[in-house]
């Protein structure tokens, strides 16, 4: 008895300290703007995104070191999945000259920066 108790103590600890668990978000992006997640130090991550604008999103991954590559357009209602690898930043590129909304559902590393950028 002593033994459960003291698991489930321990497994509430390390799950409220944790990083690892999941976020829920509707982000909306800005005209020719984009939204960047995980522009930190951090481990990987996975995100469930779909695309509810009237018009197709860009998403790109960009390491932290510089740089960006696996370009994905995402289509108007599409749902993608994109697993970002450790340091790695996605990159949700809105090109057009309306407002986009994306409903995103990310798991592991959640102690991510988030942000816009022109």
């Amino acid at each position: 008895m002593r033994t459960s108790l003291t698991t489930i103590i321990l497994s509430l600890i390390i799950t409220s300290c944790s990083v690892f668990g999941s976020l829920t978000s509707n982000t909306t992006i800005k005209p020719n703007d984009s939204f960047v997640l995980g522009n930190n130090e951090h481990g990987t991550f996975k995100v469930k995104l779909k695309n509810v604008s009237n018009h197709s999103l860009t998403l790109l991954m960009a390491p932290i070191e510089g740089g960006t590559h696996s370009p994905v357009m995402v289509k108007p209602n599409e749902n993608v999945t994109v697993k970002a690898e450790r340091n790695t930043a996605l990159i949700i590129e809105n090109k057009s000259d309306e407002e986009a909304s994306v409903d995103l559902y990310v798991t592991g590393d959640t102690g991510l920066s988030m942000g816009y950028k022109k």
